[in-house]
């Protein structure tokens, strides 16, 4: 019997590599893409300009532009093709600079631009701060006669629609004047009025649309539940011809924002088919909302389904127990991570340790702080922002330290953690040491918050006179959040005469908050000056709408227990005061003596 005949290993290696060099712009693993690379020059094409092209797109997703203008620079002269791939690859890179100086080269060169050039240079244009340049790449496109090109002006429409409400002025006037729009340009239009706020223009000119896709539909959907509107978009939603995987979610997460968990709960239950993002939406709703054992039988629900949890997904959930305190979904999250061994990126690590931070649990924050093996400055500030809310001045100051000692440049957050745990822990003159120096050694510009802090410091200090020099002293107008620290400062010292200065300015920031009243009428009363409380009430009375009262909550066998002044509605409400009453009898009983307030 004959042995069946092999192909040359020459061929067979290099049809495969053909087949890879078809598919390159594909890859994202940046060592795969080296050895293709490597390749290339060992076949001699890395001046042929296809393959060059296909290295530049590679590269440019895998965020290694250094590389991609390495390929581009072997090619002596380049073609639009490969310069657009460049300008491309800059602006999906966020190197708007350097696209621009593509450009530019590229004109100098007199390689002259097709349909593709300007959609790839607009996306490097975005905010209110491009609008002038986006007005010159407009000009250059009608020169070149590509307005004719609706690929072209639908990119105009999209860019200058993220410019700001001039630019949607803008975005209008092209719209207007176009001979022929595709759907594109419609979705696009009523996108760019939707982000300026024009709610109703947009909801006319969905009306008028000659057809409409899932895009169309969505983006109103989209429109309605931000804004809180959820009439309105359950009667688009009901609407929809075909729902996708998009439409149900937004629902779900409006209902879920707007704190019906119940519709949220009924519209999950009935989605025909359920993502990642769906799961993500409706167990984040439930934790931010307290809902712990709805929140974790769901994700319970959800891997068992099979699903496997991503960097968006364990981000989104951790976020919502922070947000709300609940550790017991944080934990469950985390004992996921290392059940399924799951490689956890710096962004989830930072995550968890925000969570376990802002729920009271250092220990865990710090372990996993600990055992991060690459840390970055949001790791930092997290842990300093942790230790600093929960009085560990000291020990926030000893990260501080030895943040400055592995290299890491503070920012502007970091500030505003080592001014608080300054003020936690009252080192008035450490504060004032970091705050007058963060400037000149560090290169931070105090900003509003850095204030805020240091001003509270000094108020809580008695160190009043100094604050108010502070306040008058800074760069930007005082909000109310200043003046209310200050006049809080006031009550803790019983600085009457100040406190009426302070009060003014905030009655004209907040002039219908009864609280900065109440604390006033509270100063009058501890200082014994019970003339001025009635002028204090009524002037209250006169111009101020009633707070709703403040609320407490615990967490306790993975269900929260909330509680407001007076209230009767929990369960057990009776044996809560009957317990609470016992304690006041107990601490009057050691020499308590409550403070007198009106």
């Amino acid at each position: 019997m004959s042995k069946p005949i092999r192909a040359p290993t020459w061929v067979s290696r290099r049809r495969l590599f053909e087949d890879k060099l078809w598919a390159l712009h594909k890859c994202t693993n940046i060592n795969h893409l080296k050895q293709v690379h490597a390749f290339v020059y060992k076949f001699n094409l890395h001046k042929d300009p296809f393959v060059a092209r296909k290295l530049i797109s590679a590269f440019s997703s895998c965020r290694q532009m250094v590389l991609a203008l390495n390929v581009f620079n072997q090619i002596e002269e380049p073609n639009v093709h490969l310069y657009n791939s460049m300008i491309r690859g800059y602006s999906e890179n966020f190197q708007s600079s350097l696209a621009f100086a593509i450009f530019f080269e590229m004109q100098s060169c007199g390689v002259l631009p097709d349909n593709f050039t300007y959609p790839f240079l607009l996306k490097a244009c975005c905010g209110q701060s491009w609008l002038e340049i986006v007005k010159m790449v407009h000009t250059h496109i009608e020169k070149f006669g590509f307005s004719a090109d609706i690929f072209v002006p639908n990119s105009l429409i999209d860019i200058y629609a993220k410019c700001g409400s001039s630019g949607v002025n803008y975005a209008k006037g092209l719209f207007n004047v176009m001979v022929e729009r595709d759907i594109v340009s419609w979705n696009s239009m009523i996108s760019g009025l939707m982000r300026a706020g024009e709610l109703d223009e947009a909801r006319k000119l969905f009306d008028e649309m000659p057809e409409r896709d899932t895009i169309s539909w969505n983006t109103m959907l989209g429109m309605y539940t931000k804004a809180g509107e959820m009439n309105m978009a359950f009667e688009i939603f009901k609407k929809i011809p075909e729902r996708n995987v998009v439409s149900w979610s937004t629902m779900v997460s409006g209902y879920s924002k707007s704190g019906d968990m119940q519709l949220a709960g009924l519209l999950f239950d009935k989605m025909p088919v359920k993502n990642l993002v769906a799961w993500t939406i409706i167990i984040s709703g439930y934790a931010e909302k307290g809902l712990a054992k709805k929140a974790i039988g769901l994700y319970d629900q959800m891997e068992k389904s099979g699903l496997n949890l991503d960097d968006g997904t364990i981000i989104s959930i951790l976020a919502a127990c922070a947000e709300s305190g609940f550790l017991g979904l944080g934990k469950r999250v985390h004992e996921s991570i290392e059940k399924n061994k799951f490689k956890c990126s710096n962004q989830v690590c930072n995550a968890l340790i925000d969570m376990y931070a802002k729920c009271g649990s250092l220990d865990a924050a710090l372990r996993v702080f600990n055992e991060m093996k690459k840390r970055d400055l949001v790791s930092w500030n997290a842990m300093i922002h942790g230790l600093a809310m929960h009085g560990h001045g000291k020990k926030a100051l000893q990260l501080f330290s030895r943040l400055n000692k592995e290299g890491f440049a503070p920012d502007e957050v970091t500030f505003v953690g080592v001014l608080c745990a300054c003020n936690h822990a009252g080192f008035i003159d450490e504060g004032k040491h970091y705050f007058y120096t963060m400037e000149r050694d560090y290169g931070v510009v105090p900003e509003i918050e850095h204030y805020g802090c240091m001003i509270d410091l000094l108020g809580r200090g008695g160190r009043l006179k100094e604050a108010l020099r502070l306040v008058h002293s800074m760069p930007v107008e005082p909000n109310a959040i200043i003046w209310g620290a200050l006049l809080e400062a006031c009550r803790m010292h019983n600085a009457v005469g100040l406190a009426e200065e302070v009060l003014n300015h905030l009655v004209e920031l907040e002039p219908t908050d009864a609280g900065d009243f109440n604390t006033l009428s509270n100063i009058y009363a501890a200082a014994g000056e019970w003339g001025g409380v009635p002028n204090v009430r009524l002037r209250m009375k006169n111009t101020c709408t009633q707070k709703p009262s403040g609320a407490s909550s615990i967490e306790l066998d993975a269900e929260f227990h909330e509680f407001t002044v007076m209230d009767t509605s929990h369960p057990k409400s009776d044996g809560i005061y009957e317990m609470v009453n016992g304690l006041s009898q107990h601490i009057k009983q050691v020499g308590y003596v409550p403070v007198a307030c009106c």
